[in-house]
């Protein structure tokens, strides 16, 4: 690998091109979220006016969409979490440490009680997955009886 000097405006164009990229992957996280949302939402709609023989195969359809789902997202968050590792590393070498100095100040709120601390949007949206999972389990259980 070609080692950049980091006093050159080379560097500051690396460090550039890595926050757009994860600026991108978080738009591509959206979008997906934005996605499984409204695949699920359709989903869970035609559960309440489907044939009932057919829903335990939407049970099913719904937890596997929901595992698919949950899947991407923490490909999602381990992809975003490993470039703004290294575009703090990166932020050593400049004059602001922008992303850096916004994390410590977020994790200096974590002695706070619970609803008032910050919550990191990969946390919370992990358990939407795990909600539509747990519906489609009591459709698909549900015609099992």
């Amino acid at each position: 690998m070609t080692e950049v000097n980091k006093d050159t405006g080379q560097y500051l164009e690396l460090y550039k091109l890595a926050v757009e990229m994860a600026d991108r992957v978080s738009a591509r996280r959206a979008t997906a979220n934005a996605f499984f949302l409204t695949v699920n939402t359709a989903l869970l709609a035609f559960v309440s006016g489907g044939s009932l023989d057919m829903l335990w195969l939407v049970g099913l359809a719904g937890i596997a969409l929901s595992v698919t789902w949950a899947v991407l997202l923490k490909s999602y968050r381990e992809l975003n979490a490993a470039k703004f590792q290294v575009i703090t590393e990166m932020e050593h070498h400049l004059s602001a440490e922008v992303f850096g100095d916004e994390w410590k100040r977020l994790k200096e709120n974590r002695e706070e009680g619970w609803l008032e601390r910050y919550a990191e949007f990969g946390t919370v949206e992990r358990f939407v997955p795990l909600i539509f999972a747990a519906l489609y389990a009591a459709v698909f259980f549900g015609t099992l009886l």
